[in-house]
């Protein structure tokens, strides 16, 4: 019997460290997997941030404050174009002195006031000045005053011109018919020049009305 109540004994403790072992083992693992999910976690997280120092750094920047654009001197006048009308006095300032020679090469000199003084050489001569000076604007501006009178000079010359071919287009002749059309078409293209320097001299005068106060009022600064 003593030896039976041992073994029975015996038996139920083994039963009983088996049941504990296993016990042990469950909460082992258990702790095993809750510590392979945090540190799981954690790769993830360290990878993120690596990935961010990793990546490359974009600024971008936006502007609070619009600063204006520096417009030079005579930005109003040039967007006019101003350099176009001086391109057209030349054009028609060299077909004034081609005509003119014609005249001097075909024509006695007493023969019209139109070839004693010269005029469409003279006339040509000046409205080609003055076309050059109105597109040198664009590089100098200070050759603005200095336009605005060669321009006035070329109408007030263009005007005393046009007197003269007035007088010889009075005598009309038969047997100079063709040179006196020839000063008529002289006539017209000396119009032409009169109107782009009139327009001309509009845009400079206004140009150097408004350009007059700033001057003044830095004078007195």
């Amino acid at each position: 019997m003593r030896k039976f109540l041992c073994e029975i004994t015996s038996y139920f403790k083994t039963e009983i460290h088996s049941a504990q072992d296993n016990r042990d083992r469950r909460k082992t693992m258990a702790c095993v997997d809750v510590d392979m999910d945090i540190h799981g976690g954690d790769e993830e997280l360290s990878r993120a941030g690596r990935q961010k120092l990793l990546a490359p750094k974009i600024q971008e920047y936006q502007a609070t404050v619009l600063i204006p654009d520096n417009k030079g001197q005579l930005h109003g006048l040039l967007q006019k174009q101003p350099a176009v009308l001086g391109s057209l006095q030349v054009a028609s300032g060299l077909f004034s002195v081609g005509v003119g020679i014609v005249f001097a090469v075909s024509q006695n000199i007493n023969v019209s006031l139109f070839t004693l003084f010269r005029v469409a050489q003279l006339t040509g001569t000046l409205f080609i000045f003055a076309g050059v000076v109105s597109n040198l604007l664009f590089k100098y501006p200070a050759l603005l005053s200095l336009s605005l009178k060669v321009n006035c000079g070329c109408i007030i010359v263009a005007v005393l011109a046009a007197c003269l071919i007035g007088v010889d287009l009075a005598g009309w002749n038969i047997e100079n018919q063709y040179f006196l059309k020839m000063e008529l078409l002289a006539l017209c293209v000396m119009g032409l020049e009169v109107f782009l320097s009139a327009i001309l001299c509009f845009w400079f005068s206004k140009e150097k009305r408004a350009k007059s106060p700033v001057t003044d009022h830095s004078r007195t600064k």
